[in-house]
């Protein structure tokens, strides 16, 4: 009986919610005289959208595998098997064999100018004269973007149990807004894949969606990678390169020491942030620009660079830890020891590496929706008891939304725009 009247879980709840939505639209067609036809299923799930924000995994569990596990076992297999048949060969497919994908080398320039158009207008958004207040948690990784912070009872930072979980708030920067995990930089991705544990400290760390660029085509002066024009040999296993690019005194299967990178920018002043135009006619443009045509381009900005890194993601491997955020770009995970997630000391503090995801790659940072004052008046503060009426959606797609850009179809039911919460005397009177 327990469980016929208990409450089904959230995993159940979005089935059900799009059913009896179809079985109203179903009911409206047969009451206009149109009976009940299936003829564009299409249209009725475009008409009807439904996404939720994702769970996040619980702490000592592991990530869910992108690719199922009897795949990648098969894969090893085969590879096993073709090594044995033909243990010396030239691997043809690129990036593999140490070229470039030649359809994917614009790509990569579009997601590296998407990445720097989004953050100069978060920039200008977050620090302008109009300027969106975004709040941070003093104690944990909460955002919120609005006037006045919320009050739902979410932080687990420390001493949040004195403070019944409440947030202490403090003004937030871009960085709380849009998250770019860092990753090592790779001077030859296929002759030297690993980054080991002594190297900690001498090969430069820049944000992995910088580095899959360069790694996919783009030139950057700071960090100076190798580019093939021939393809390299596979001998049992090995990547060997017979034919060096670089003519110089180095012998067959030997590769050049990379060349020294700049050292880093300070993290308080981002040098990707900024730009000063030395031209006039492009001062005159930019003050022109209103806010919301800003936030319209930024938003275009962030779907942009996230759409290209997907697609550069499908021939450029980016591998991810199973227990904490830490992200590699390149065909193999380093061997710094330095992951402190659960079960770290079986592995001797080394990552547990597994394929990412684009959200591994670009975190979201989901946030809190806050809906516009329609008035003049403040709007209060987003209660506790209220939170399960409440959407979610990206800080950067909060940001724009409301700085006046359009709300994209893909985050309209996962921000609950069609949800009119009840006051807060009203709650418990709502079923």
């Amino acid at each position: 009986m327990q469980g016929i009247l208990g409450v089904l879980p959230v995993a159940s709840r979005a089935p059900l919610r799009v059913l009896f939505t179809r079985q109203l639209v179903a009911a409206t067609r047969w009451l206009h005289g149109g009976g009940v036809h299936d003829d564009d299923p299409k249209e009725e799930d475009e008409a009807v959208p439904y996404a939720d924000v994702p769970r996040p995994g619980r702490r000592w569990e592991r990530k869910p595998y992108v690719t199922p596990m009897k795949v990648l076992i098969r894969r090893a297999k085969e590879e096993r098997q073709a090594r044995g048949e033909n243990p010396c060969r030239v691997l043809e497919h690129p990036p593999d064999n140490g070229l470039l994908v030649p359809h994917l080398v614009e790509v990569a320039h579009r997601v590296h100018a998407a990445r720097e158009r989004l953050l100069d207008g978060l920039t200008r958004l977050v620090e302008g004269e109009n300027a969106i207040p975004v709040k941070r948690c003093r104690f944990c990784s909460e955002v919120h973007v609005g006037r006045v912070g919320h009050e739902i009872r979410t932080c687990e930072g420390r001493n949040s149990g004195a403070r019944n979980s409440l947030h202490v708030w403090r003004p937030g920067t871009v960085r709380d807004v849009v998250g770019f995990p860092y990753c090592y930089h790779l001077f030859d991705r296929v002759g030297k894949p690993r980054v080991v544990h002594k190297e900690k400290y001498d090969v430069p760390r820049l944000p992995a969606i910088l580095e899959l660029c360069i790694q996919a085509g783009v030139d950057v002066e700071r960090y100076p990678t190798k580019r093939r024009t021939r393809p390299v040999y596979s001998i049992e296993g090995r990547i060997t390169d017979f034919e060096p690019d670089g003519a110089g005194d180095s012998e067959p299967g030997t590769l050049p020491e990379p060349p020294a990178c700049s050292p880093l920018p300070s993290p308080a002043v981002p040098a990707t942030i900024c730009y000063a135009s030395t031209n006039a006619s492009d001062e005159q443009q930019q003050e022109e620009i209103t806010v919301p045509e800003l936030a319209a381009r930024t938003l275009q900005a962030w779907l942009d660079m996230r759409s290209g890194a997907a697609r550069l993601m499908k021939k450029y491997s980016v591998h991810t830890c199973g227990y904490c955020p830490e992200v590699q770009v390149g065909p193999k995970g380093h061997k710094v020891r330095m992951c402190k997630a659960t079960k770290h000391q079986q592995r001797d503090g080394q990552h547990a590496w597994q394929e990412a995801t684009v959200d591994d790659l670009v975190r979201p940072g989901y946030v809190w929706h806050v809906v516009a004052d329609t008035g003049g008046e403040e709007s209060p503060p987003l209660a506790n008891e209220l939170k399960r009426y409440y959407g979610k959606a990206p800080a950067v797609v909060e940001l724009c939304v409301q700085a006046g850009a359009p709300v994209p179809a893909a985050y309209r039911s996962m921000m609950r725009l069609d949800v009119v919460p009840p006051a807060r005397d009203e709650y418990d009177l709502v079923a």
